[in-house]
């Protein structure tokens, strides 16, 4: 479509198509043009007696478009007398539906479908007629025919209200219009004016309309003449439709139900344009009967008592911001209610003497404020400014006598989170260097660095453009932009404006001070956009005096800034593109000199200053200045000869500047682009275009700090004593350096754009916002420190956070809401269910659900129980269409029973149930008000917490209306309430106060409003607030727009809001918050919430890395990402608070509950370690930062710890014994050791260590590790292994060392805070070495005797590899990202000691890292780098003497057997290499030199695997090894036929099920890279793997055993698209694939018989389906809206509850509801036999909660176990036939999977602490396992009940039950 200015005032549809020329438009039938005599013009006449085959369509095409976007169609035509017409428009709808609106004579009543409306047109006739006459008495004889006194009509159609209220559509633009036989036309148009055809545009004129106001009269050439002295309504009809003060749209009778002529009532000359349908102006509309009874009804019932009636008051109007008269003083800092003036003589405004004046002469506000500033002309100089008046508070006794809200004020401004608006580039220093003065938009603020204290200027009225301080930093001086550009001073320390006065230009962009403060010189563009310089004596300020001009000059040059000289008042110097000029005043003129630049004139100058720290007293001639520019050049110029004394030009390279001058300027390399300058008397700072503030000696020699920030750096600012640099960036960042201890403190960060919505988290003290500029952050609300940023393509519109959790949601303009966990940096859900923009998010305040609203009318309910935040319902057209509701267009009462939105249409608020959605009220706010002549839309709805149940709607009518939520019926009205709609309404918890926000105001309120003053008004925002609520404590409240404002709430909550107040009041008025806090102390189960919910203690956000599009990634960083030189950060630590250590006020801990905190490097938030300036690499703590390396050891992310209670089973007394372990640990590195002399394999999985021996395929399982184990090494004797694992919690790695013989822990030892990296073992098995991960890169030497440390080396950077030299007993060598270190072991007695020699990266790498090595057996080290080079180290000399490119990525892995080397890379690529050269070289010890043309490394064979290569073993010849992949795939490689056999083969992602087969002769697993597994149970070999693509596979089962014929077996598996896919074993084929469900299948079982499948979806629908040809059955949804955890069928004679047949089955869903089915399927018969309900409280917990799990017992399927969230933790057993709990077994913890054995009574439970409990259900005796090193979430009896299988994560276990 088209842009729309186009289209404006109108488009004349005729021309614009060049109708004559039916080149656009298309005629068929008989058309054809005549003059008529009536409008004196040639029209068109269409004619014919059937309308459908003559017309006129427009456009020609039904594939174009007319695109018109214009609210109003207007039609010029006159119907055919005695004939009938038809009229069709096409208007396109959002979304691209086309709706059809048609109106004619021939239809008699209206008619309406989903995409065309129909109404019949009533032709009007000649004034004093017959027709008329007709007309009058009765509207049925009318309808018809045109009659044959028709006229000239003017119909003006609304289409915008049209859709509105007869579709709920949102109108786009008009497609096509055809016009049908019979009648006259003259012309078409479509416009957004409200235009009156009976009204000249002198007439016009006289009352004021103008297109500005949206009305006007109507177009020249679109007007119908109208003869002298006649009146234009009496020649012709005007129909405007809908009517004007149409009420009730469909009521009987109503007149919008038919387009006819109305009574002729010019506009009004103050009537608004309505800008939809609540606007309307309104008419006299006679109402029938009917329609009055109705409206009498409804005024009964939504009518209150006269005594409610009668005490609510009308809201008043208080004065705007700045309102003052003369004789009076401003009162500029603080915020608040402004005094009433005196009388003054223009005023307007509500009563109760509260009254905004303004000055007839005055117009400098914007919103309305009177501002005292005259024009004077002295005699001698032209005066601009009088002296600012001062407020005076004018007591009366009527006064004294009003009771009003107290306290007064009751808000205070406290802190503001913001900075620029207008200008990113003005912050100033005071003088004592302790305080930064900045602008945030339109108010100027101090903050103390020290403190974070600030102070706040506040009176400008539109963002502040400029800022200068004198040289004492007495006197400040701002100007704001815009229009209306007015400049005030202040006085710093008192904070009040000494003056305020106008500018000459409408834009002031630079400011400055004389030293003395005397003189002010301003630059800006005058009203013809031409630079303008002034100056004024300001000498007479601090006496309020007059502000005089001195001189003004225009001139032709730009200018950016401009400088008064701080050693005479009279000298400015100002730059600018291609010039830099110096200024004098004298005489009373202000002259300019340009500077002879010679080649440097077209430099792009940015920045101008003169050289700081030297005496006043110096002659000019000493005097120098320092300009800087885009192209990197400084030039230092002569002040007294006005010329160049020296240029030099910056480079980002590191070579020294020295003294150079150029003096020429082709230098083709790039300079550093200076957008700041500022000189001290010993350096000099500059901030550029790369983001760098750097540092320079005044010689400019060398860089000798810088600081790297986001962006580029537009401000820099050097302290009076020269030793803090401020700096700021337009991305809003505000920070400075500290000279002397190199350290840099971010003061500031806030939004680029406007802040579009807030939630607070009470318990955390965190506020999340969304902002315009595309970003989500989290800041923390006592320090106004900011914790994370989240940056999105899509821009977010809504944020909420959870109110227990960690947890918050965002909503988008595309429609999508996220989910976040904070805490873990994990992306919960992601839900795309509005097609439009999401207006409205929000949790209930139990936290079971969220709700969420999109632009389109859609709302979704979802379920928060559910990790993934499951959608429980989602209904369209529900909410009322459009963006302005944002951002709170939802509202959940305090009890979580209700909520509350505006739709259908924004005239209706509909209260549903919060659980279910369920309409329970609708409330029709536009007939709330019967004597109101337009209709009024609701915009805002809020609940209040008090008990009598009110819900709060803001209306477009400026009303706020309190509806009964029970009833409906209306309890209380205020009007008035601010003098533009209100954008935003909360209600404090006690019910006392009430907060609005309109346009820029916030007023707060008495809540009753039984005051004579109720309400407060509060000033500060230059923007339109977005959104306000109290804080979560009820102490504060914050406020959102241009900024993040928070202000003090200083009303006593324990006090009475006021004595006189009446005792029914009083009694529904909350009880003090110590009250309730003393009550809820007795809880002793959770700490307290501010919705007074107890729940445990909740973590406080880690410094985990997040993102928008991933569960973890980056974490913003902080406008300083680096500064030079500098060493990485010390990463934070996480560490427990004891009791004593002092918590937030609104958090009551429990005694027993630690919060776990981010402590950073300099105890701030904000300053981390990432923003501290290191001296060098060796320097102090530091944030140590993952090496972007495949080969350094990365711990899978777990959320789960190990239960510390356990009861272990006494030796020989087990009842399960650990017999397989399926698969291979591929995240691991080096975890894998194959000794082809002694046998031995061993290989890790989780914490267990594996030896398996190879021929018999038994395994061995040592058991000692409690986290994944990362590394493992064997000694050469294959005696010994020693094994490493990432460190646990709070404590160290650990290392345990196994003797292999007797399978035992010979000792465990830990040194390394981190993971172990790496093992190996000397040549003589006398040491072995332990590395430490890139959190503690230390190396450890150990004694494999005494198992002692006895020594350790630290490094400056990660090492990833080690190994000791086969030959040269004491040496090694390990490898890290700084290089290779050559270490030999020395021995003294008992001491041993271990030196080390660092050898860098041969140069010809570049910035290469050493990832991996291996000794050969001739001295020769190998290393392989992070880019595919091997480079052959000579170990004598430790020199390079070969580099070679052997593989495209990293090579992880590197073995060297005699003159053999083997690779293994990320490539996947597995090579071998002769090198037999090299190692020739290395021994004849010549240089690298000289040989590297005669070594040569050969490519003997190759192969590729399914994962990047972690490990490698293999023999002395290098013929055959074992190679493990991170897929975890173990191969068996043989290189002399080229071969791979897989040995061991695993899951690489989260295994989601397992089953056995009916005859246990297989077992199937399925995983969630959408792959399905079948094994060969004796061997436990894989026998068959199915692969889906892109698709997660969460369900398996086996098809029963029917028939015996081998390779009968089946298996079916459910996938995350939806889908069933059956796979037959014997062709090992997808046999068939079904879709029963749109969403992830969850749950899938074979009947007993094998004739159907049953299959339940993430939804809660269960699918029943034929496995013969596909087809779904029957769909059951029960369950709708809860995830389906559990399905199982089994054989059941159920006679004894009344039924037939054999098939018993059940279904278990999140929401603690079981069903059990009775089926025959053969009959095709399926009977709900019982539903079970498990009550539960509200879930209150950290994590997800347990799931609901159900089984039958195998040895009596009359007995279902139960086991979920309860109030206990047990497992409960049900009986069918008895209908009650018969048995509970109670737990510890609760229950994340079980299954019940078919012997022995016998019950497995997993849970998330890493437990296997294995339960026998008589007696209740358990034993306990904790083999896994993650949470258990399956475990699976085999049907005979001698197996069972358990999964956590990845890791498969077989276990062999023996029984208790």
């Amino acid at each position: 479509m088209a842009s729309r200015a186009w289209q404006h005032p109108y488009v004349n549809i005729f021309k614009h198509l060049r109708i004559e020329e039916w080149k656009k438009a298309s005629k068929e039938g008989d058309v054809s043009p005549y003059m008529d005599k009536t409008v004196k013009c040639s029209v068109l006449r269409i004619k014919g007696s059937v309308p459908a085959s003559n017309y006129i369509l427009a456009p020609k095409l039904s594939t174009q478009s007319l695109g018109l976007t214009g609210r109003y169609f207007y039609l010029l035509f006159r119907p055919t007398p005695n004939k009938h017409f038809v009229v069709h428009l096409d208007v396109a709808a959002e979304q691209g539906l086309v709706v059809r609106i048609s109106f004619s004579s021939m239809f008699k009543e209206f008619k309406s479908t989903a995409t065309w409306l129909q109404f019949p047109f009533i032709c009007g006739a000649a004034k004093d007629s017959v027709d008329e006459t007709t007309a009058r008495s009765t509207r049925h004889d009318l309808m018809g025919l045109a009659p044959s006194t028709v006229r000239w009509t003017c119909l003006m159609m609304d289409l915008r209200y049209v859709l509105s209220v007869c579709l709920n559509r949102c109108h786009s633009h008009l497609k096509s219009v055809k016009l049908c036989a019979n009648m006259g036309v003259k012309n078409m148009f479509t416009s957004d004016l409200l235009l009156d055809p009976g009204v000249s545009f002198g007439e016009a004129k006289l009352l004021g309309l103008a297109s500005s106001q949206g009305t006007g009269p109507m177009p020249r050439d679109m007007s119908f003449p109208v003869p002298q002295g006649e009146c234009w309504h009496d020649l012709y009809d005007s129909i405007r439709f809908p009517p004007q003060g149409s009420k009730l749209p469909f009521g009987p009778l109503c007149r919008f139900e038919s387009i006819q002529k109305g009574f002729p009532n010019p506009l009004p000359t103050d009537a608004p344009v309505p800008e939809g349908p609540t606007g309307e102006a309104s008419r006299g509309v006679s109402l029938s009967k009917p329609v009055k009874d109705r409206m009498s009804l409804i005024q009964q019932i939504t009518t209150p008592p006269s005594r409610l009636r009668s005490g609510a008051p009308s809201s008043t109007d208080v004065p705007d911001v700045g309102v003052f008269s003369q004789g009076a003083e401003q009162w500029p800092h603080s915020p608040g209610p402004h005094p009433t003036p005196p009388r003054p003589p223009l005023c307007w405004g509500g009563g109760n003497g509260h009254d905004a004046c303004m000055h007839e002469d005055d117009t400098l506000s914007q919103h309305g404020e009177d501002s005292g500033v005259e024009e004077v002309e002295s005699p001698t100089h032209n005066v601009v400014c009088t002296k600012t008046p001062q407020p005076v508070h004018l007591s009366s006794t009527k006064e004294t006598m009003q009771r009003k809200l107290q306290p007064d004020p009751i808000l205070r401004l406290d802190r503001i989170i913001g900075f620029g608006g207008g200008t990113t580039k003005c912050a100033l220093w005071t003088k004592s260097g302790d305080a930064v003065v900045y602008p945030c938009h339109a108010i100027i603020i101090s903050m103390t660095i020290a403190t974070g204290q600030q102070r706040f200027f506040i009176g400008h009225t539109d963002k502040v453009s400029a800022l200068a301080f004198d040289g004492n930093t007495t006197v400040l001086a701002s100007a704001q932009t815009g229009d209306h550009g007015v400049i005030r001073v202040w006085n710093y320390h008192k904070g009040d404006c000494l003056v305020m006065f106008r500018t000459h230009t409408h834009s002031v962009s630079s400011l400055s001070f004389s030293h003395s403060g005397d003189v002010l010189c301003g630059v800006g563009k005058d009203s013809c956009d031409k630079t303008m310089v002034v100056v004024w004596n300001t000498s007479h300020v601090h006496r309020r005096g007059e502000v005089v001009v001195l001189a003004k000059a225009h001139t032709d040059v730009e200018i950016l800034t401009i400088k008064v000289a701080h050693f005479d008042d009279t000298r400015m110097v100002s730059c600018g593109r291609d010039n830099i000029r110096l200024w004098r005043v004298r005489c009373g003129y202000l002259r300019s000199c340009p500077v002879n630049l010679e080649e440097y004139h077209s430099l792009d100058f940015t920045d101008v200053v003169f050289d700081g720290g030297q005496p006043d007293d110096r002659d000019l001639q000493d005097r120098t200045l320092y300009a800087s520019s885009r192209s990197g050049h400084i030039v230092e110029i002569d002040y007294s000869r006005v010329t160049v004394k020296n240029v030099r030009r910056l480079l980002p390279s590191q070579t020294p500047h020295g003294q150079r001058r150029e003096k020429c300027t082709f230098n083709t390399e790039p300079g550093i682009a200076i957008n700041s300058i500022s000189v001290s008397f010993s350096f000099c700072a500059t901030g550029s275009e790369d983001g760098f503030l750097r540092l320079w000696p005044l010689d400019f020699s060398s860089v000798f700090l810088e600081a790297e920030h986001e962006g580029p750096v537009s401000l820099v600012s050097i302290s009076d004593d020269g030793l803090l640099v401020l700096a700021s960036t337009p991305s809003g960042n505000l920070g400075y350096l500290d000279v002397r201890s190199r350290g840099y403190s971010t003061l500031m960060r806030s939004h680029t754009d406007s802040v579009l919505a807030f939630s607070a988290d009470g318990v955390r003290r965190h506020l999340a916002t969304s902002s315009s500029d595309g970003t989500v952050r989290i800041w923390n609300m006592d320090s106004l420190q900011q914790l994370y940023d989240f940056v999105s393509d899509d821009s977010p519109s809504s944020v909420a956070f959870h109110p227990n959790l960690q947890v918050f949601s965002c909503g988008f303009g595309s429609g999508l809401v996220r989910v976040f966990d904070v805490n873990t940096a994990k992306l919960l859900a992601e839900h795309r269910e509005h097609k439009g923009k999401v207006v409205g998010l929000v949790f209930s305040p139990d936290g079971e659900f969220m709700y969420s609203a999109g632009s389109m009318g859609s709302l979704a309910l979802y379920n928060t129980s559910e990790e993934d935040y499951s959608v429980i319902r989602v209904l369209g057209n529900a909410v009322a269409w459009g963006t302005e509701r944002a951002p709170d267009a939802l509202t959940v009462s305090t009890d979580s029973r209700c909520l509350a939105f505006i739709g259908p249409s924004e005239y209706i608020v509909t209260v549903a149930d919060a659980r279910s959605l369920d309409e329970l009220l609708h409330v029709d706010v536009s007939i709330l008000d019967v004597e109101s002549s337009s209709l009024d839309a609701a915009l805002k709805v809020c609940f209040s917490p008090a008990p009598d149940g009110h819900l709060l709607v803001a209306t477009s009518a400026n009303k706020i209306l309190w509806v009964s939520v029970k009833t409906g019926r209306l309890h209380r009205e205020v009007s008035k309430l601010h003098k533009q709609q209100c954008a935003s309404l909360a209600v404090s918890e006690d019910s006392r106060y009430l907060l609005t926000a309109g346009h820029n105001i916030i007023k707060v309120w008495d809540y009753n409003m039984l005051l004579d003053v109720n309400s407060q008004m509060f000033i500060g925002h230059s923007q339109p607030i977005h959104q306000l609520s109290f804080s979560p404590d009820q102490q504060g409240v914050i406020s959102v727009g241009d900024a993040i404002f928070f202000w003090g709430f200083l009303a006593d909550p324990t006090d009475s809001l006021n004595s006189s107040r009446s005792p029914s009041h009083m009694s529904s008025v909350s009880p003090p918050k110590s009250a309730l806090t003393a009550q809820r102390r007795h809880k002793e189960d959770g700490m307290l919430l501010t919705n007074g919910m107890p729940r445990q203690a909740a973590p406080l956000p880690s410094s985990l890395p997040l993102h928008w599009d991933s569960a973890a990634s980056q974490v913003d960083q902080e406008a300083l990402g680096s500064l030079s030189p500098c060493d990485d950060p010390e990463e934070p630590s996480n560490v427990r608070l004891p009791d004593a250590v002092s918590r937030p006020s609104s958090v009551h801990a429990p005694s027993r509950s630690f919060l776990r905190i981010t402590e950073m490097a300099d105890g701030s938030p904000l300053n981390s370690a990432r923003n501290s300036i290191m001296e060098n690499v060796e320097g102090k703590g530091k944030e140590r930062i993952r090496p972007d390396c495949y080969r350094h050891f990365t711990p899978r992310y777990k959320t789960s710890h190990q239960e510390q209670t356990v009861v272990a089973p006494q030796p020989a007394e087990e009842g399960l014994s650990l017999k397989a372990v399926i698969g291979y640990n591929g995240n691991g590195r080096g975890n894998m050791a194959w000794s082809p002399d002694t046998g031995l394999f061993a290989y890790t999985c989780g914490c267990v260590l594996v030896l398996e021996n190879l021929h018999t395929g038994d395994q061995r399982h040592l058991l000692g590790h409690s986290e994944e184990i990362s590394s493992l090494a064997a000694s050469h004797d294959g005696q010994t292994i020693v094994s490493g694992s990432a460190s646990c919690m709070s404590s160290k790695g650990l290392i345990c060392i196994w003797n292999v013989q007797v399978g035992v822990c010979q000792n465990t030892v830990s040194y390394h805070k981190g993971a172990v990296q790496s093992l190996a073992f000397s040549r003589d098995d006398l040491f072995f070495l332990s590395i430490g991960d890139f959190s503690d890169p230390e190396v450890a030497l150990w004694s494999s005797r005494t198992f002692r440390l006895l020594s350790t080396v630290r490094v400056k950077g990660p090492v990833h590899d080690a190994a000791f030299s086969p030959m040269a007993a004491g040496q090694l060598a390990f490898v890290g990202s700084h290089g290779v270190f050559f270490c030999l072991i020395n021995t003294h007695g008992l001491d041993v000691d271990l030196k080390s020699h660092r050898v860098s990266v041969p140069e010809a790498l570049g910035a290469a890292e050493l990832t991996s090595l291996c000794y050969s057996a001739n001295s020769v080290l190998f290393t392989g780098t992070n880019r595919g080079h091997i480079c052959a180290w000579n170990t004598i000399t430790q020199r390079c003497i070969i580099t070679l490119e052997a593989d495209e990525g990293e090579i992880g892995v590197m073995l060297c057997r005699r003159n053999r080397l083997l690779t293994g890379s990320n490539t996947r690529r597995l090579r071998l290499w002769e090198t037999t050269a090299v190692e020739a070289v290395a021994s004849g010890g010549e240089a690298a030199n000289t040989t590297h043309s005669r070594a040569r490394v050969l490519l003997e064979q190759e192969m590729t695997l399914d994962g990047t290569i972690v490990s490698a073993a293999f023999d002395d010849l290098m013929d055959v090894g074992i190679v493990g992949t991170t897929a975890g795939t173990l191969w068996y490689i043989n290189w002399v036929d080229n071969s791979s056999i897989r040995l061991i083969s695993g899951h690489k992602t989260k295994v989601n099920d397992v089953a056995f087969s009916r005859d246990e002769s297989h077992f199937a697993t399925c995983a969630e890279d959408g792959s399905v597994r079948v094994w060969s149970a004796p061997s436990n070999e894989l026998v068959v793997q199915f692969q889906v693509l892109n698709q997660g596979c969460g369900c398996v089962c086996w098809s029963p055993a029917l028939d015996s014929a081998p390779g009968s077996a089946r298996v079916a598996a459910g996938y995350s698209d939806g889908t069933l896919r059956i796979f037959r074993l014997a062709t090992s084929e997808m046999e068939m694939k079904l879709q029963p469900h749109a969403v992830q299948v969850t749950a899938v079982q074979y009947s007993t018989t094998g004739h159907v499948i049953i299959s339940a979806g993430k939804n809660g629908l269960l699918a029943v389906s034929s496995p013969e040809d596909g087809a779904t059955l029957r769909i059951f949804k029960d369950h709708k809206g809860a995830a389906i955890t559990t399905v199982q069928c089994v054989t059941k004679q159920y006679k004894e509850f009344g039924l037939s047949g054999n098939d018993m089955w059940l279904a278990a869903s999140s929401d603690r509801r079981v069903s059990v089915w009775a089926a025959d399927w053969l009959k095709g018969r399926c009977e709900l036999l019982d539903w079970l309900t498990f009550p539960a409280p509200t879930y209150n917990g950290g994590e997800r909660p347990p799931p609901s799990l159900a089984a039958f017992c195998p040895t009596d399927p009359g007995l279902v176990a139960y086991t979920g969230y309860a109030v206990a933790k047990e497992l409960t057993f049900y009986s069918l036939a008895r209908k009650q709990v018969v048995k509970k077994i109670s737990l510890p913890h609760w229950i994340a999977c079980f299954s019940l054995s078919s012997k022995a009574h016998l019950i497995a439970v997993g849970s998330r602490g890493r437990v296997l409990k294995l339960i026998e259900s008589d007696s209740g005796g358990f034993q306990d396992y904790v083999h896994h090193s993650d949470s258990l979430h399956t475990c699976r009896f085999s049907p005979s009940g001698r197996f069972l299988f358990t999964v956590a994560y990845n890791e498969i276990y077989l276990w062999e039950v023996k029984g208790l």
